[in-house]
């Protein structure tokens, strides 16, 4: 499975509930990448996004402790092991973790490839992600020119967990 994920210099992913900084050459490599793909989010991350609707051309699947929580358009899951069921009917390539940071956590151990985009610039923020560079079992792959948005500077990067 894939990680899809944006952070700062200090792995860090949101602040109350919002994206650090929407940068629109990431928005746009997000929606290449998910298109025609399953994408795996938890309810505040779907919460977020215009319309708090499930992303257009995708399979969504949002996960929710509330067993009345339902979304039109979204499979709703309400553990890691409903969640890993409805999955398995996919190829693992298919499908994108997008977060928030729990769920993050939840399918760090299943996923082999994670898609940063990394900013060089440190935010307030109250949500993070595991930091790649400092995880043995992880490596950079490939790493794009650096990027500029305003006065931003950011990297895309793939990383790939390590076989072992």
């Amino acid at each position: 499975m894939n990680i899809i994920v944006a952070v700062d210099k200090n792995w860090s992913i949101g602040n109350r509930g919002q994206l650090l900084v929407s940068i629109p050459e990431d928005k746009r490599l997000f929606r290449e990448e998910t298109l025609g793909k399953v994408i795996v989010m938890g309810r505040k991350t779907l919460e977020s996004l215009p319309g708090k609707q499930p992303l257009y051309g995708r399979t969504n699947i949002v996960l929710s402790k509330n067993p009345e929580y339902k979304v039109k358009g979204a499979i709703v899951c309400h553990s890691l092991e409903d969640a890993m069921n409805v999955l398995s009917q996919y190829r693992d390539e298919d499908c994108f973790i997008i977060g928030g940071q729990s769920i993050y956590e939840m399918f760090y151990p299943y996923c082999d490839t994670a898609h940063v985009t990394y900013i060089d610039y440190q935010y307030q923020a109250d949500t993070h992600f595991v930091d790649l560079e400092q995880d043995p079992f992880w490596k950079m792959e490939a790493e794009s020119e650096e990027q500029t948005y305003f006065d931003l500077c950011y990297h895309f990067r793939m990383y790939r967990r390590k076989k072992v």
